[in-house]
């Protein structure tokens, strides 16, 4: 290897090596790919408010929705790869390579994962009209009546659209998915009886649950959630099924190593600050932490399982 060479990749090592070390050295920036109030941007402010003592600098929100967190996430990828911008984002990460024809950025290569920040189940929930008690009761009067039960779903390609899916394809069943524009309409309309039923996430839905306006028919995590002992895991029926919605956070590709295990520590004592773990229980969140290699394996198993369920349902967005 030529010397001038060689002494300009020990330059860089040096000018990385240093940079980590006086990590942070401005705001750090989480930019959110929803728009305000939502569950992400719930996860990422109670972070942010743990973290900014921690780090030594204020730690921002930045919500950019748009194009199913597409906008945001191609704002983290093309950012400078120090640790000062990050993104926090769902499972809709890996659902959107499949969902469209071409993304601005490289899901795999364009990010650098940090740590799954939480997750939260999907309640499966009925209009009470409808004479399904259980989901055996349901998968049978399904298939008793082909095409003619609904789910409302709040958006092509949203979890709950997707989790609806994955119920069709797992059971076999023949159901009718009507996208709406948003969770409210498509919620007001199970509400009042126009559909049969819906995937929700379960802090959004358990309201209506315990007013006896909707009925829980089973949570789509891989156990019974605290928030709801009684209603069964969909597992419990059809094994292996599990949806849930998850948090996490990443930074921009070629981020240094221990800026990334940095920021891991932090989220995780962050995580386990009774402030934010309470906040986060009461919302019905279940809190996260894994190692960047461990969510990194995560992603790569949902890009995968994902693929295979939109490919099944012919489902294509531009």
């Amino acid at each position: 290897m030529r010397p001038a060479l060689v002494a300009a990749l020990a330059s860089a090592l040096l000018a990385a090596s240093a940079g980590a070390r006086n990590y942070p050295s401005k705001p750090v920036r989480i930019v959110v790919p929803f728009a305000a109030s939502g569950g992400t941007d719930i996860m990422a402010r109670s972070l942010a408010l743990a973290m900014s003592p921690a780090l030594g600098q204020p730690v921002v929100v930045e919500n950019r929705p748009g194009a199913n967190g597409i906008i945001g996430a191609d704002v983290v990828a093309k950012a400078p790869a120090d640790g000062h911008t990050l993104l926090l984002t769902t499972n809709a990460y890996t659902t959107s390579p499949s969902l469209y024809a071409k993304l601005p950025y490289d899901t795999e290569r364009d990010f650098s994962p940090i740590t799954l920040a939480g997750s939260a189940a999907n309640l499966l929930a009925v209009h009470p009209s409808l004479p399904a008690r259980s989901v055996k009761e349901l998968i049978a009067l399904a298939r008793a009546r082909p095409g003619q039960l609904t789910l409302s779903a709040s958006g092509a390609g949203t979890p709950s659209h997707l989790a609806g899916e994955l119920l069709k394809q797992t059971a076999k069943l023949d159901i009718l998915v009507i996208q709406y524009r948003g969770t409210g309409a498509s919620l007001n309309d199970l509400i009042g009886g126009q559909v049969s039923m819906t995937f929700g996430a379960l802090p959004g839905l358990a309201p209506f649950v315990k007013s006896s306006r909707l009925r829980a028919l089973a949570v789509s995590s891989p156990a019974r959630n605290a928030a709801l002992p009684e209603v069964p895991a969909l597992a419990e029926m059809l094994p292996g099924f599990e949806v849930l919605t998850w948090y996490g956070l990443l930074a921009p590709a070629q981020t240094p190593k221990s800026v990334i295990e940095r920021l891991h520590r932090e989220v995780v004592a962050a995580l386990a600050g009774s402030e934010v773990r309470e906040r986060l229980a009461a919302q019905g969140y279940d809190p996260g932490g894994m190692l960047p290699e461990q969510f990194a394996a995560l992603i790569r198993t949902d890009l995968a399982r994902w693929r295979t369920v939109i490919r099944a349902a012919g489902i294509h967005l531009e």
